[in-house]
């Protein structure tokens, strides 16, 4: 591990990120947890948060707290006209309810296998578009895909 590279436990952290966020365009955050892959992956890929200066719209990948204060980075699969319907790209479970004050970010730019990808990019308008809307089917394409591409 870089030891200039400190792990901070998201508690410690979010707070820290907000107020780096009252202060600057971008901030990033390497990726941790699987529940955004197969896009984004855990301790690989990096998102670039934001503040929320435009209404949200699914497909937009939102940093939030839930209710028993964990905090999530999910994709927006529906809006409603008082709340977001989310999911994580791995998941099929969508978690509904997630009111626009338990929004903390909105994700402008990753960096994906080194690469950095924004709207309009082939990967990110493949997961904002078609991947939301087959989330039912997202176990079984994931199955067939590694049948094919195994590492």
């Amino acid at each position: 591990m870089d030891p200039h590279i400190r792990k901070v436990a998201p508690e410690e952290l979010i707070p820290e990120l907000l107020t780096l966020l009252d202060q600057a365009e971008s901030v990033p955050l390497t990726i941790t947890g699987n529940s955004m892959t197969p896009f984004l992956v855990h301790g690989r890929d990096t998102v670039f948060l934001s503040k929320v200066t435009r209404p949200l719209k699914k497909g937009d990948m939102i940093l939030y707290q839930r209710r028993n204060g964990r905090y999530i980075l999910h994709r927006i699969c529906r809006v409603h006209p008082d709340c977001y319907d989310l999911v994580g790209d791995a998941q099929t479970e969508i978690e509904s309810g997630i009111r626009p004050e338990q929004v903390l970010a909105i994700v402008n730019t990753v960096r994906h296998k080194g690469k950095i990808l924004s709207h309009g990019s082939f990967w990110w308008n493949f997961f904002e578009g078609f991947w939301l809307r087959v989330i039912p089917l997202r176990p079984v394409i994931r199955r067939v895909y590694s049948l094919f591409f195994r590492k």
